[in-house]
């Protein structure tokens, strides 16, 4: 290419393209020409994943089969107890199913509530999901006392992949209806 070509080539790149043109700058000894080869592209990042995602994703699932963040975001101190107990039946179906799709839960306990239960009962992988309540002895264990909630604990945990370009603090995206 000649001087006056380069020089054109140069004054139109650097108007129009913000830049020397590459083939100008090499002639010129601007740029190495191995170095513009051998840079490879910057590998993709790991997507990050955060310890809340998951009771994101489980408060989503909620959401979208049982509307269950409207319930407990809308003052229902305008209803009658009818109203909201009708409300809360067809909720809590659509919330069990939901929840049983997702966790399996099994009781800590499984005993009568209301019943003398002795802490050994629990078994050994379970002591630390007792809560002892009531008149306690000083070193915070008893041998037993009525049982008043069984508890739960998570034997399986199945939510679906999260897909890394769903951002999952949007519970429930907002519904615009075109008319």
């Amino acid at each position: 290419m000649s001087r006056i070509g380069n020089a054109f080539s140069s004054f139109f790149g650097i108007l129009f393209g913000g830049e020397l043109p590459a083939e100008v700058a090499q002639a010129y000894g601007y740029t190495k020409a191995k170095a513009v080869e051998t840079q490879k592209p910057a590998a993709p990042k790991a997507p990050e994943i955060k310890h809340a995602d998951g009771a994101m994703q489980l408060l989503g699932i909620l959401q979208r089969d049982a509307r269950l963040v409207d319930f407990l975001m809308e003052d229902i101190a305008a209803y009658s107890d009818d109203q909201v107990g009708a409300a809360v039946r067809t909720m809590h179906e659509q919330c069990g199913a939901a929840l049983k799709r997702c966790v399996t839960l099994n009781p800590i306990i499984d005993g009568v509530e209301g019943t003398y239960s002795k802490a050994e009962a629990a078994g050994a992988d379970a002591k630390q999901g007792l809560k002892f309540i009531g008149n306690v002895p000083a070193e915070g264990r008893a041998p037993g006392g009525l049982l008043r909630h069984k508890g739960w604990k998570a034997s399986n945990v199945d939510l679906p992949k999260v897909n890394q370009s769903v951002n999952l603090t949007i519970i429930a995206p907002a519904e615009i209806e075109v008319e």
